[in-house]
Protein backbone atom coordinates (compact mmCIF):
# COMPACT_ATOMS: atom_id res chain seq x y z
CA UNK A 1 0.00 0.00 0.00
CA UNK A 2 1.17 3.44 -1.08
CA UNK A 3 2.72 5.33 2.32
CA UNK A 4 1.17 8.84 2.59
CA UNK A 5 4.40 10.96 3.02
CA UNK A 6 4.95 14.47 4.21
CA UNK A 7 6.18 15.68 0.89
CA UNK A 8 5.31 13.31 -1.63
CA UNK A 9 5.94 14.86 -4.40
CA UNK A 10 8.31 12.94 -6.64
CA UNK A 11 10.71 15.85 -7.42
CA UNK A 12 11.20 15.59 -3.60
CA UNK A 13 12.66 12.00 -4.26
CA UNK A 14 14.90 13.15 -7.15
CA UNK A 15 16.76 16.16 -4.95
CA UNK A 16 16.88 13.30 -2.08
CA UNK A 17 18.84 11.20 -4.99
CA UNK A 18 20.78 14.31 -5.88
CA UNK A 19 21.98 15.24 -2.15
CA UNK A 20 22.94 11.89 -1.52
CA UNK A 21 25.26 12.64 -3.61
CA UNK A 22 27.02 15.79 -2.10
CA UNK A 23 25.70 19.12 -0.73
CA UNK A 24 24.08 21.62 -3.02
CA UNK A 25 21.88 24.69 -3.57
CA UNK A 26 19.29 24.78 -5.37
CA UNK A 27 20.67 25.60 -8.64
CA UNK A 28 23.46 22.97 -8.92
CA UNK A 29 20.32 20.79 -7.72
CA UNK A 30 18.31 21.34 -10.67
CA UNK A 31 21.15 21.21 -12.94
CA UNK A 32 22.49 18.39 -11.80
CA UNK A 33 19.05 16.59 -12.19
CA UNK A 34 18.58 17.85 -16.04
CA UNK A 35 21.93 16.65 -16.57
CA UNK A 36 21.16 13.26 -15.47
CA UNK A 37 18.12 12.96 -17.38
CA UNK A 38 15.75 12.79 -13.64
CA UNK A 39 12.97 15.03 -15.37
CA UNK A 40 12.77 11.85 -18.48
CA UNK A 41 12.74 9.43 -15.14
CA UNK A 42 10.09 11.09 -13.27
CA UNK A 43 7.04 12.94 -14.02
CA UNK A 44 7.51 16.11 -11.98
CA UNK A 45 6.72 20.30 -12.42
CA UNK A 46 9.80 22.08 -12.16
CA UNK A 47 7.06 25.23 -11.15
CA UNK A 48 6.96 23.71 -7.86
CA UNK A 49 11.05 23.43 -7.20
CA UNK A 50 11.75 25.86 -4.43
CA UNK A 51 8.22 25.23 -3.01
CA UNK A 52 9.70 21.63 -2.71
CA UNK A 53 12.62 22.21 -1.10
CA UNK A 54 11.58 24.21 1.39
CA UNK A 55 8.98 22.00 2.53
CA UNK A 56 11.89 19.66 2.58
CA UNK A 57 13.58 21.60 5.04
CA UNK A 58 10.59 21.98 7.29
CA UNK A 59 9.96 18.23 7.36
CA UNK A 60 13.76 18.31 8.11
CA UNK A 61 14.73 16.23 5.04
CA UNK A 62 17.15 18.54 3.84
CA UNK A 63 19.02 21.35 6.13
CA UNK A 64 21.09 24.27 5.12
CA UNK A 65 24.98 24.26 5.99
CA UNK A 66 26.17 27.32 4.29
CA UNK A 67 24.99 30.40 2.00
CA UNK A 68 27.80 30.93 -1.02
CA UNK A 69 28.00 34.16 -3.16
CA UNK A 70 29.57 33.94 -6.55
CA UNK A 71 30.23 37.48 -8.15
CA UNK A 72 27.35 39.52 -8.63
CA UNK A 73 24.90 36.79 -7.92
CA UNK A 74 22.44 36.79 -5.32
CA UNK A 75 23.68 34.35 -2.11
CA UNK A 76 22.45 30.70 -2.61
CA UNK A 77 21.87 28.43 0.25
CA UNK A 78 23.72 25.03 0.19
CA UNK A 79 21.70 21.97 1.52
CA UNK A 80 22.76 19.09 2.62
CA UNK A 81 20.62 15.49 3.07
CA UNK A 82 19.68 14.61 6.65
CA UNK A 83 19.66 11.08 8.11
CA UNK A 84 15.92 11.22 7.92
CA UNK A 85 16.46 12.60 4.38
CA UNK A 86 18.56 9.16 3.76
CA UNK A 87 15.79 7.14 5.35
CA UNK A 88 13.12 8.30 3.33
CA UNK A 89 15.37 7.98 0.64
CA UNK A 90 15.63 3.82 1.31
CA UNK A 91 12.48 3.90 2.18
CA UNK A 92 10.75 5.58 -0.78
CA UNK A 93 12.77 3.40 -3.15
CA UNK A 94 11.90 0.26 -1.66
CA UNK A 95 8.20 1.38 -2.01
CA UNK A 96 8.25 2.02 -5.78
CA UNK A 97 10.20 -0.74 -6.58
CA UNK A 98 8.70 -3.65 -4.59
CA UNK A 99 4.54 -2.18 -4.73
CA UNK A 100 2.70 -1.82 -8.19
CA UNK A 101 0.25 0.87 -8.43
CA UNK A 102 -2.04 1.67 -11.22
CA UNK A 103 -0.65 3.57 -13.82
CA UNK A 104 -2.90 5.17 -16.93
CA UNK A 105 -0.68 5.32 -20.01
CA UNK A 106 -2.27 7.79 -23.43
CA UNK A 107 -1.82 4.39 -25.17
CA UNK A 108 -4.43 2.30 -22.54
CA UNK A 109 -6.82 5.09 -22.55
CA UNK A 110 -6.49 4.90 -26.60
CA UNK A 111 -7.31 1.42 -26.85
CA UNK A 112 -9.79 1.31 -24.73
CA UNK A 113 -12.38 3.19 -26.88
CA UNK A 114 -10.47 1.35 -30.26
CA UNK A 115 -14.04 0.14 -31.15
CA UNK A 116 -14.63 4.01 -32.35
CA UNK A 117 -12.27 3.33 -34.95
CA UNK A 118 -13.31 1.65 -38.58
CA UNK A 119 -11.09 -1.88 -38.13
CA UNK A 120 -9.26 -0.79 -41.46
CA UNK A 121 -8.48 2.91 -39.37
CA UNK A 122 -7.12 1.04 -36.49
CA UNK A 123 -5.20 -1.51 -38.35
CA UNK A 124 -2.93 1.77 -39.99
CA UNK A 125 -3.29 3.55 -37.22
CA UNK A 126 -1.48 0.83 -34.85
CA UNK A 127 0.75 -0.15 -37.88
CA UNK A 128 1.50 3.91 -37.95
CA UNK A 129 2.36 3.11 -34.00
CA UNK A 130 4.20 0.32 -34.33
CA UNK A 131 7.00 1.65 -37.03
CA UNK A 132 7.51 4.90 -34.74
CA UNK A 133 7.40 2.37 -32.21
CA UNK A 134 10.17 0.06 -33.53
CA UNK A 135 12.64 3.42 -34.78
CA UNK A 136 12.53 4.15 -31.34
CA UNK A 137 13.42 1.21 -30.29
CA UNK A 138 16.70 1.39 -32.33
CA UNK A 139 18.00 4.43 -31.64
CA UNK A 140 17.40 3.41 -27.93
CA UNK A 141 19.05 0.36 -28.20
CA UNK A 142 21.70 2.14 -29.86
CA UNK A 143 21.96 4.43 -27.01
CA UNK A 144 21.88 1.97 -24.17
CA UNK A 145 25.09 0.26 -25.52
CA UNK A 146 27.19 3.56 -26.74
CA UNK A 147 26.59 4.34 -22.72
CA UNK A 148 27.17 1.27 -21.33
CA UNK A 149 30.72 1.69 -22.81
CA UNK A 150 30.77 4.43 -20.57
CA UNK A 151 28.29 4.56 -17.53
CA UNK A 152 28.05 1.44 -14.67
CA UNK A 153 24.68 -0.50 -15.64
CA UNK A 154 23.65 0.56 -12.36
CA UNK A 155 23.46 3.58 -13.39
CA UNK A 156 21.11 2.65 -16.73
CA UNK A 157 18.79 -0.21 -14.94
CA UNK A 158 15.64 2.33 -16.10
CA UNK A 159 16.61 2.27 -19.35
CA UNK A 160 16.66 -1.33 -19.91
CA UNK A 161 13.61 -1.27 -18.08
CA UNK A 162 12.26 1.73 -20.98
CA UNK A 163 13.65 -0.62 -23.54
CA UNK A 164 12.30 -4.11 -22.24
CA UNK A 165 8.45 -2.38 -22.44
CA UNK A 166 9.01 -0.91 -25.93
CA UNK A 167 10.00 -4.31 -27.01
CA UNK A 168 7.25 -6.05 -25.62
CA UNK A 169 4.43 -3.53 -26.51
CA UNK A 170 5.96 -4.05 -30.13
CA UNK A 171 5.81 -7.66 -30.16
CA UNK A 172 2.04 -7.46 -28.81
CA UNK A 173 0.99 -4.85 -31.54
CA UNK A 174 2.71 -7.23 -33.98
CA UNK A 175 0.36 -9.63 -33.01
CA UNK A 176 -2.67 -7.51 -32.90
CA UNK A 177 -2.14 -6.35 -36.26
CA UNK A 178 -1.83 -9.91 -37.33
CA UNK A 179 -5.21 -10.65 -35.89
CA UNK A 180 -6.87 -7.52 -37.71
CA UNK A 181 -5.55 -7.94 -41.67
CA UNK A 182 -5.79 -11.82 -41.59
CA UNK A 183 -9.55 -11.38 -40.19
CA UNK A 184 -8.98 -13.22 -37.36
CA UNK A 185 -9.71 -11.15 -34.79
CA UNK A 186 -12.61 -12.56 -32.83
CA UNK A 187 -15.89 -10.01 -33.60
CA UNK A 188 -14.33 -8.29 -36.12
CA UNK A 189 -17.33 -8.78 -38.61
CA UNK A 190 -19.34 -7.35 -35.90
CA UNK A 191 -17.05 -4.32 -35.18
CA UNK A 192 -17.10 -3.86 -39.30
CA UNK A 193 -21.08 -3.98 -39.44
CA UNK A 194 -21.18 -0.99 -37.11
CA UNK A 195 -19.37 1.38 -38.87
CA UNK A 196 -20.71 0.37 -42.13
CA UNK A 197 -24.15 0.27 -41.09
CA UNK A 198 -23.86 3.21 -38.25
CA UNK A 199 -26.35 0.86 -35.98
CA UNK A 200 -25.00 -0.54 -32.97
CA UNK A 201 -25.43 -4.97 -33.22
CA UNK A 202 -28.00 -6.26 -31.06
CA UNK A 203 -25.83 -8.56 -28.78
CA UNK A 204 -23.40 -5.44 -28.18
CA UNK A 205 -26.32 -3.57 -26.94
CA UNK A 206 -27.35 -6.76 -24.98
CA UNK A 207 -24.13 -6.57 -23.58
CA UNK A 208 -24.01 -3.98 -22.58
CA UNK A 209 -27.13 -3.52 -20.66
CA UNK A 210 -26.21 -6.84 -18.74
CA UNK A 211 -23.37 -5.99 -17.75
CA UNK A 212 -24.62 -2.35 -16.78
CA UNK A 213 -27.81 -4.17 -14.77
CA UNK A 214 -24.85 -6.70 -12.99
CA UNK A 215 -22.28 -3.83 -12.16
CA UNK A 216 -25.28 -1.69 -10.96
CA UNK A 217 -26.83 -4.69 -8.72
CA UNK A 218 -23.61 -5.59 -7.33
CA UNK A 219 -22.88 -2.09 -6.08
CA UNK A 220 -26.10 -1.93 -4.33
CA UNK A 221 -25.41 -5.10 -2.49
CA UNK A 222 -22.21 -3.63 -1.54
CA UNK A 223 -24.08 -0.31 -0.28
CA UNK A 224 -26.20 -2.28 1.90
CA UNK A 225 -23.75 -4.10 3.38
CA UNK A 226 -20.87 -1.67 4.20
CA UNK A 227 -23.61 1.84 4.72
CA UNK A 228 -21.53 3.54 1.52
CA UNK A 229 -22.03 3.54 -1.72
CA UNK A 230 -19.81 4.49 -4.76
CA UNK A 231 -20.03 7.69 -4.62
CA UNK A 232 -19.00 7.55 -1.15
CA UNK A 233 -22.03 8.47 0.57
CA UNK A 234 -23.25 7.23 3.82
CA UNK A 235 -26.24 5.23 2.98
CA UNK A 236 -27.17 4.99 6.23
CA UNK A 237 -27.13 8.31 7.46
CA UNK A 238 -29.75 8.77 4.00
CA UNK A 239 -32.46 6.01 5.36
CA UNK A 240 -31.90 7.39 8.43
CA UNK A 241 -33.25 10.52 6.85
CA UNK A 242 -30.09 12.75 7.90
CA UNK A 243 -28.53 15.34 5.49
CA UNK A 244 -25.29 13.68 4.17
CA UNK A 245 -23.75 17.12 2.84
CA UNK A 246 -21.54 18.53 4.80
CA UNK A 247 -20.78 22.20 6.29
CA UNK A 248 -17.90 22.36 3.67
CA UNK A 249 -19.80 21.13 0.59
CA UNK A 250 -22.63 23.23 1.61
CA UNK A 251 -20.56 26.45 1.21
Amino acid sequence: MQKRRKVGNLLALAVLSALVQRPMHPYEIATALRAWGKDQDMEFKWGSFYTVIRNMDKHRMIEAVESVREGRRPERTVYRITDAGRAELVDWARELVSTPMPEHPRFRAGLSVLAALHPDEAAALLRQRLDLLEDTIRQDREALDAHLREVPRLFLVESEYDLAMRDAEASWLRGLLAELTSGSYPGLDTWRAFHETGEMPAELTELSERTTTAKATAERADAETTGVDTTGVDTTTQKAGTPTTNSREAD
